[in-house]
């Protein structure tokens, strides 16, 4: 799979423009609830960055004010074309709520059974989003979308009941794809699928961001995944920034906050007896395992 093509319609100077992503002073609140509060990131293009944190920390509400699903009550999301901080917009590229936004910004949920519509066709799914924005030639792109997922077209008109956990969050991924954004919001895309299948689903996930040159924000429980998928992290408590790190610092427990500390001694896998040898972890597994795509069977 080559690199990505560039599609009519497609806003001017971001067709092959690797997109990152700046929040500043993020604040969103639900009632007297305050789900985040001054959270602030500054993800460059083709990053891949994880947030993590108990539930109910606010990881989820991110990227949902990120990409539109919740109005922040304060605060700025912009894109940008290099890690610039807290430099001026840039108005030449799309802003938030706009179509052309949408369109660079999707979104993959947690739960694939729940974000497909029931009674509609995998065909109708990948359609919806092509027929929303205008955009010519479904037939090839849906092929296309279904193909770079490792699924065939066999499954094309089939209903999500009739698909395994891994299939419907790789026709998930391929929903989010067939637009070719620049920028993916990773929702715990793989807490609801078996552990054989989460590493075929995160090494896809791995392999189209490389290819795509795309932008990554996961968020994930598992400290092993984002270690093993993400560059950076941000430990969030109570709505709250903890601290930004390196993924490295993360697996060799260079950690400044004592919150991140508990976090890791939660984690199976981070936790250490003192004294012990130090055996294989879940991120040891997840870094050693490359297991390729397979295709599904098409029948």
């Amino acid at each position: 799979m080559g690199a990505v093509m560039a599609t009519p319609g497609a806003p001017a100077g971001t067709r092959h423009q690797p997109l990152g992503l700046v929040v500043q002073d993020l604040h969103v609140r639900f009632g007297d609830f305050t789900a985040v509060d001054g959270v602030s990131l500054d993800i460059a293009p083709g990053e891949s960055f994880g947030i993590v944190g108990e539930s109910g920390s606010g990881k989820s509400t991110v990227l949902r004010a990120v990409c539109g699903l919740v109005r922040p009550v304060q605060g700025r999301v912009a894109l940008q074309t290099s890690s610039r901080g807290d430099g001026p917009a840039d108005r030449t590229l799309p802003q938030p709520g706009s179509m052309a936004f949408r369109r660079q910004v999707q979104m993959v949920f947690q739960d694939p059974y729940g974000s497909l519509h029931p009674r509609q066709t995998v065909d109708r799914i990948l359609a919806e989003p092509l027929a929303i924005h205008g955009i010519p030639g479904a037939e090839q792109r849906i092929l296309a979308a279904l193909d770079a997922v490792g699924l065939g077209e066999g499954l094309r008109f089939r209903f999500p009941h009739q698909l395994s956990g891994g299939q419907r969050q790789r026709v998930a991924i391929a929903r989010a794809l067939i637009l070719e954004p620049q920028i993916l919001l990773l929702d715990e895309p793989t807490s609801a699928l078996d552990a054989s299948v989460q590493a075929e689903v995160l090494n896809l996930l791995e392999q189209l961001r490389r290819e795509r040159s795309l932008t990554f924000v996961m968020v994930s429980h598992d400290l092993a995944v984002v270690t093993h998928l993400c560059e950076r992290l941000l430990v969030m408590q109570q709505g709250r920034m903890v601290e930004i790190l390196a993924a490295s610092d993360l697996a060799a427990a260079r950690v400044q906050d004592d919150y991140t500390r508990r976090l890791m001694q939660a984690a199976e896998g981070f936790r250490r007896d003192a004294g012990a040898p130090r055996g294989p972890t879940p991120a040891d597994a997840l870094t050693d395992v490359h297991l390729p795509v397979a295709p599904i069977h098409r029948g």
